[in-house]
């Protein structure tokens, strides 16, 4: 008994010291980024990150990347694109998700199967053609072209794995919300979305994350002008034309990420039960 105990503490020791080392793995970028971001440009070209001391620290990146010209108006729009870009595609999915779950339709099992494969499908590819419809309609460069874009690239997945979550819920549940009398928008309203909030905190933390970080569906559909251009785009004109100024992106970085990690700070704890919703049935 005592050799099972010491050997299960080893074990547990073991699994201890390869997630600390793993984590330590993941985050040294991010450090190595920070160390850079606060050393000037000829420190940066000349030594690498960990030479660095404190007494070389600045902020002189960052001040040129926020008071760059047009860069508050880059961080209203990409709230302006993430935002609805987050809860529509969501909205969406999660009715889609109730209706293949608990509602008998014709071609169910096949449409379902239709919205899944369309995960396999490229983004790229369906850029030029949407691109071409969105020029007959007169929608180019408008928010609602990147909103229905990021809604109708995102929706596969989110219908996907907020199926497999609210698929998991007890039938007696649905069983009971019938015989009293409950339609399904009430059954849905009322009962699922309020016990899908993990699932649906979770998908939305991916989400906005892929909307806020996206440069390509952006450039494409709103274009590179100023009143509309995202962070993203902003970035990339900060390095230059031929990448000279590649060490502004450091301070960029870290300033773009300040929206993401409250976000994601603010729904953590849904973010593992989330992760985890839908895998064990029963």
């Amino acid at each position: 008994m005592k050799s099972y105990s010491i050997q299960k503490l080893l074990s547990g020791g073991i699994v201890r010291f390869v997630l600390i080392f793993i984590a330590v793995v993941w985050t040294l970028p991010s450090f190595g980024l920070l160390i850079s971001s606060l050393r000037a440009e000829d420190d940066i070209k000349q030594s690498g990150w960990w030479t660095a001391t404190p007494s070389q620290f600045t902020f002189e990146n960052y001040e040129r990347v926020l008071g760059n010209e047009g860069m508050d108006v880059a961080f209203l729009n990409s709230l302006a694109v993430a935002i609805p870009s987050t809860i529509i595609p969501i909205t969406i999915a999660a009715f889609a998700a109730y209706a293949f779950a608990w509602m008998e339709f014709p071609g169910r099992k096949w449409l379902f199967i239709m919205v899944v494969g369309l995960l396999v499908v490229p983004l790229q590819m369906s850029l030029i053609p949407v691109l071409q419809i969105y020029t007959q309609w007169d929608l180019n460069g408008t928010y609602l072209s990147v909103w229905l874009a990021h809604t109708g690239f995102g929706m596969p997945l989110a219908v996907y794995l907020l199926f497999n979550y609210i698929s998991t819920l007890p039938r007696e549940l649905m069983e009971s919300a019938s015989l009293d009398g409950a339609s399904h928008f009430t059954t849905f309203v009322r009962l699922v979305l309020p016990l899908s909030v993990p699932a649906i905190a979770a998908l939305s933390i991916f989400q906005f994350l892929w909307v806020w970080n996206d440069l390509l569906v952006a450039l494409v559909f709103l274009g590179g002008t100023p009143d509309v251009a995202v962070v993203t785009q902003k970035l990339q004109e900060l390095v230059g034309s031929r990448g000279q100024d590649w060490h502004l992106l450091t301070a960029g970085a870290f300033i773009t990420m300040t929206l993401p990690l409250v976000v994601f700070f603010s729904l953590q704890r849904y973010f593992v039960r989330g992760l985890l919703a839908g895998s064990v049935k029963g």
